[in-house]
């Protein structure tokens, strides 16, 4: 959420990172509720201030006997008292509205973030490994003779609709190996592990900012809580309504978890395979700093991600998001794709963004300075460290041979009992 003293006091370069960010809320539009808002608090506290003072004259007219004047002062109280409570209420009215309009504003760019409109106006900012060139036409994961018995979506379109998979065997245990690899990776870079529920209640999507805006993206139940459509919702509302010492900071986390979205934009894309799922895996980055550390943790957190992928052998490039194919929170994201063979493409496998206050204000959550100062809020950042599904596909495509089987890379081996292939059949040798 917006910093309203700011909007009041640098009123341009809110209405540009507005423009940049295709919304048509103006400044003008905020700060008259916030003008509203103010004049009916000021009004408010000037009828308080007439009622206290009625109420101390109340007394030295009765004291004098005047009844009318008792009687006139008694009825200006309660005029007064129905009065404030009227103005209170009025500018409750306009703090809410003024709150929901805040609530669906966009983050404020940071500075040196490329313009755009799309996914094509991105810049790419780092490139990793070679394409393996195959001397035969590379097949889709789904395609894979190896993968074909263990990855089902005939079963799992019985059971739960389209966009499910269930995996089975061989490649169950490779995606379960992939997450664990993950995991230890980022402890072993000094990130706390963390398991999370993946029920929220509906003041943790407001804090992270999936609601109110983006509701039909995500999973309500019947309750009013929410399936996370990640775990940074969970990690980053750790410190919602918290105060923390500065000396705690910063907090590095990561959670694998479940994952649940609609995809409700998604309809008729990526509609093979289980490259877009509504329910999928993924090893969650969050970081919770000071203000003067974020953008330095926004680089360390895209090493970490890219490292994985490193490791894996797996070729990708690193790409910054213009502000048209930003995300609603983010001030700068580092989106992370891997290279797919059976698709001739490279697609994300990682977004990573710092959202600076953004989230905090939503939170209120802060940090006491160590000499005393007064609390701050804190920053946030998240991002995928990796997408586990989609790893299975890189490291499934990037891997596959001739004969139809996939070659895994070193670093899994241990993981899967020092067997080191998927062979044409679904069985690990």
């Amino acid at each position: 959420m917006h910093d309203i003293r700011m909007i009041r006091e640098t009123p341009e370069v809110f209405d540009a990172a507005m423009k940049q960010r295709k919304s048509d809320v103006s400044s003008a539009d905020v700060l008259a509720i916030d003008a509203a808002r103010r004049a009916k608090i000021s009004a408010a506290e000037e009828a308080k201030a007439a009622q206290n003072a009625a109420s101390k004259e109340v007394g030295a007219a009765k004291a004098k006997g005047d009844e009318a004047e008792f009687e006139r002062l008694r009825a200006l109280v309660g005029e007064k008292k129905a009065e404030v409570a009227r103005l209170n209420d009025e500018a409750k009215a306009e703090d809410d509205k003024l709150n929901e309009l805040l609530m669906g504003l966009p983050n404020i760019p940071m500075e040196g973030i490329p313009e755009g409109d799309s996914e094509d106006d991105n810049v790419e900012i780092n490139r990793w490994g070679t394409p393996r060139r195959f001397p035969f036409t590379p097949k889709e994961h789904f395609e894979l003779p190896g993968v074909v018995p263990g990855m089902d979506f005939e079963t799992a379109a019985k059971l739960s609709g389209s966009r499910f998979v269930l995996l089975k065997g061989a490649t169950a245990r490779i995606h379960r190996a992939l997450a664990q690899f993950m995991l230890d990776t980022h402890v072993e870079n000094g990130l706390t592990e963390t398991w999370t529920p993946v029920l929220v209640n509906e003041a943790m999507m407001y804090g992270t900012g999936q609601l109110p805006k983006f509701g039909e993206d995500s999973y309500q139940t019947t309750n009013g809580q929410w399936l996370i459509p990640t775990s940074e919702v969970t990690l980053t509302n750790i410190v919602n309504g918290e105060t923390v010492d500065e000396a705690k900071l910063p907090m590095r986390m990561c959670a694998h978890s479940q994952c649940f979205r609609s995809e409700a934009g998604s309809a008729g894309r990526d509609t093979s395979g289980m490259l877009r799922q509504h329910q999928f895996e993924k090893v969650e980055m969050v970081s919770i700093t000071k203000p003067e550390d974020s953008r330095s943790e926004l680089d360390r957190m895209t090493a970490a991600a890219e490292s994985i992928l490193e490791t894996l052998l797996l070729p990708f490039r690193t790409v910054v998001l213009c502000t048209g194919d930003m995300g609603f929170g983010a001030q700068r994201t580092h989106d992370i794709e891997v290279w797919l063979p059976g698709q001739q493409l490279y697609r994300e496998i990682s977004s990573i963004s710092v959202c600076g206050a953004f989230q905090a204000r939503r939170m209120n959550a802060r940090f006491k300075p160590a000499d005393g100062g007064k609390p701050e809020y804190v920053h946030t950042l998240n991002g995928s460290g990796l997408a586990v599904g989609r790893c299975l596909i890189a490291v499934l495509e990037n891997g596959q041979q001739a004969d139809g089987s996939v070659e895994l890379p070193v670093a899994l081996h241990p993981y899967l009992g020092g067997k080191t292939t998927l062979d044409p059949f679904g069985t690990l040798i």
